[in-house]
């Protein structure tokens, strides 16, 4: 069977390949990251902190985000909505006043919200203490605790991906850490304890372990909206 001339003149007609428009940008953004643009993105998350724009839950939460990046989009995510390094510091949130917390046969619960630059101190006398330092901001990324339960409870609650050091001693008590260990060699936030116990408890948990449940469905909820999100469907 013969087949068809070609005419001159006329294109050819076989379908040819064509790129998205937004090819080069999702390609830039493909592109894997390397060790220093991960640490660069570290260093960047702590001046935001330094300034006040973070934190201490979200300072480690997107440090560890960070450190988990595969590619230059994925830091670009981390840090979208950070000025960039040089751009005027914006004034620290104000300072952490109350730096003693105590519950002497009674309950303390206190949400640290201010600037923390000096030592905590959390005292439980058949009492029960709790502090959380997720909301706080904390210019040097450290934070350092002193807890003393004597027939009490001391629980400091702490965000998802720090660094716990915890040194002290321990009467007829429990000193312990529940939380998630960071990555081997990460520079990611820290908080040091002196636990002094007698006959009590002095806990320190993350947020994982501190709402199990309330994580939980955060997370179910997360997996059905990114289900949605990849189906195209509101």
């Amino acid at each position: 069977m013969s087949q068809p001339t070609p005419q001159p003149g006329r294109r050819s007609q076989e379908p040819r390949s064509q790129l998205p428009a937004d090819a080069p940008h999702r390609a830039a953004g493909a592109v894997r990251a390397s060790d220093a643009e991960r640490e660069a993105a570290v260093e960047r998350l702590r001046v935001a902190s330094v300034e006040g724009r973070l934190t201490f839950e979200e300072l480690a939460e997107r440090t560890e985000a960070a450190y988990l990046a595969v590619t230059r989009g994925d830091l670009d995510a981390v840090t979208a909505d950070l000025p960039g390094m040089g751009a005027p510091g914006a004034a620290p949130a104000p300072a952490q006043v109350r730096r003693r917390f105590a519950a002497v046969m009674g309950d303390c619960t206190e949400r640290i919200i201010g600037r923390v630059e000096q030592e905590l101190e959390a005292l439980a006398v058949m009492g029960d203490v709790v502090l959380d330092l997720r909301g706080a901001q904390v210019p040097s990324g450290e934070v350092n605790v002193v807890a003393t339960a004597v027939m009490g409870d001391v629980k400091v609650i702490v965000p998802d991906g720090v660094v716990v050091e915890m040194n002290g001693y321990c009467v007829l008590g429990e000193r312990k850490v529940m939380v998630r260990e960071a990555g081997s060699g990460a520079r990611v936030p820290v908080v040091r304890i002196r636990a002094n116990v007698i006959m009590g408890d002095v806990k320190i948990v993350d947020d994982e372990h501190h709402s199990p449940v309330r994580r939980a469905i955060a997370g179910w909820w997360e997996q059905r909206r990114t289900g949605r999100d990849r189906h195209g469907r509101d």
